[in-house]
């Protein structure tokens, strides 16, 4: 009989379902359910239905157990991790209010800077949450909705994020662990409270509809006999706290200790680091996120990424082999030409009202393979400038562990280690997220059962780096990448003003 562990990992194109043998790390079997946005909104506006990712865990859930060949009282614990920052609003039914605005989400930077003034300015809002109020977080969110949907906001009961509502469907329980809660702009990642200065910056009633905080280690719940009856599973299967998707990214790239790094190349890229204790930005450009693992996250995010190079790719129609080979014929830093790949808006740098920029269009540089490693290139950048605040701060990395749709390029991952001038490496599960899932489960299931064991223990035993695909730095290609980003750097602080005008002129 086989001992099994879900870990569920809902992001914003697809919700993925790895069944996990808990016996040895290993998966023995994955499934995904894929579906869109909601077309058709305003600019800068990003939303899903709640529905839509409680019907695709559903689907991926039952196509994995399939799969694995598994008997449902085989299944021991489910865990989930979740796109973050998305706002889900509860009425007091535990309905869904309206569509939930998304992490990408970047119509709500007026409310930000309204939250922000309120609070005495950025480093007074530093000093009360540890983080800057910025458009992709979720509290300007909820004072949108006030001041834009005043009706649905006076049914609002309950505010949770994406995986919360995901353990709510799961488990009846409507709670929050510490490191989603920390990506809010409503706690104070250094004591781990609510802060009541930004909750009263939208609503001092507000505070009662922020659910339960609870620590990373425990369970949300057990599985209710409705939702178990739907899935095809027992019910009182116990389900963790989970947490935001690069939290759980974290777990399941082994980035539970000092020293090491993950890179996720996906729609978004982050960049994050375990910590001992916060490490709070005072430019507000690095999150000080809580992790899931009862410690600290420092990370950086850019919005773009995937976006960016699946645009070039697309227009080009072709394979993504294609893609990655004609990049390949391409030398290094792409003759010039620079992207700045801030199509949908973007976080770090905090340009919100950015779009993209192709500078250094020649003859030479008017080329198909040359916009296809300018795209690889321009986000590799942009996902360094943060790399580098990130070591200002006093976080170095020693090695990255690349995951996401990126990481299985070759040639991106030389980029890679080029741009960061220090060795990538990739895991040989490259589901970072639903793996991290999977073992924080299996963590929280074995100190149910009266197990002392760290979560550090259970990664060091089953997360393997895959050595076949390692990248090490080029010097030459360094050294001129080096050059390259501080080009791009000062290009995206010469076009803020144009931007703002750009964006101006697009709401006429």
């Amino acid at each position: 009989m086989k001992t099994l562990l879900l870990g569920i990992d809902s992001g914003t194109q697809s919700t993925k379902v790895l069944a996990v043998d808990a016996r040895n790390g290993k998966v023995i079997a994955s499934a995904a359910q894929e579906y869109d946005l909601i077309p058709g909104l305003p600019p800068g506006a990003k939303e899903q239905h709640p529905h839509t990712w409680r019907d695709a865990a559903a689907s991926a859930i039952k196509k994995a157990l399939r799969q694995a060949k598994a008997a449902s009282a085989e299944v021991k614990a489910i865990g989930i991790s979740g796109q973050q920052h998305g706002f889900v609003p509860l009425d007091k039914a535990g309905e869904v209010i309206r569509p939930a605005k998304l992490w990408c989400d970047t119509s709500t930077a007026a409310q930000c800077d309204e939250m922000t003034d309120k609070l005495g300015g950025l480093k007074s809002a530093i000093r009360s949450l540890g983080n800057a109020i910025l458009p992709g977080f979720t509290a300007s969110k909820i004072l949108w909705l006030k001041q834009n949907e005043p009706k649905n906001y006076r049914r609002l009961a309950t505010v949770l994020l994406p995986h919360d509502y995901l353990n709510f469907w799961l488990t009846g329980r409507r709670v929050m662990e510490y490191g989603d809660a920390s990506g809010t702009a409503l706690l104070d990642v250094r004591k781990r409270t609510w802060s009541k200065a930004a909750v009263e910056a939208i609503d001092p009633d507000l505070m009662q509809k922020l659910p339960p905080l609870i620590t990373s280690d425990k369970p949300s719940g057990a599985l209710q006999a409705a939702t178990a009856q739907t899935l095809g599973l027992e019910p009182g299967i116990l389900v963790s706290a989970g947490g935001g998707d690069n939290m759980m990214g974290a777990i399941g790239t082994g980035n539970t200790r000092p020293g090491v790094i993950t890179a996720s190349f996906g729609t978004s890229g982050t960049i994050y680091a375990c910590a001992p204790k916060p490490v709070v930005d005072p430019k507000g450009e690095i999150a000080a996120f809580c992790d899931s693992t009862n410690r600290w996250l420092p990370l950086l995010c850019t919005m773009n990424v995937t976006v960016a190079t699946e645009l070039a790719r697309q227009d080009f129609g072709w394979s993504h082999d294609k893609f990655a080979s004609e990049a390949a014929r391409v030398p290094a830093g792409s003759d010039g030409l620079v992207l700045l790949p801030y199509f949908e808006g973007e976080r770090t740098p905090n340009v919100p009202d950015g779009t993209g920029v192709w500078f250094g269009v020649n003859k030479k540089t008017f080329r198909a393979g040359h916009f296809a490693r300018a795209s690889m290139e321009g986000v590799t950048l942009g996902m360094n400038y943060g790399l580098r605040r990130l070591a200002q701060l006093g976080v170095k990395p020693a090695q990255i562990r690349a995951t996401g749709g990126g990481a299985r390029s070759k040639v991106w991952r030389q980029i890679m280690a080029d741009v960061f001038n220090t060795e990538v490496v990739t895991l040989k599960v490259g589901e970072g997220a639903a793996y991290g899932a999977a073992l924080q489960a299996l963590w929280c299931w074995r100190l149910e059962q009266g197990e002392k064991v760290t979560i550090s223990e259970i990664t060091e035993a089953f997360v393997k780096v895959n050595p076949a695909e390692t990248a090490t730095p080029n010097a030459e290609n360094a050294a001129r990448y080096s050059e390259l980003q501080e080009l791009q750097n000062d290009l995206s602080r010469s076009l803020l003003g144009a931007f703002k005008r750009h964006r101006a002129l697009l709401l006429r």
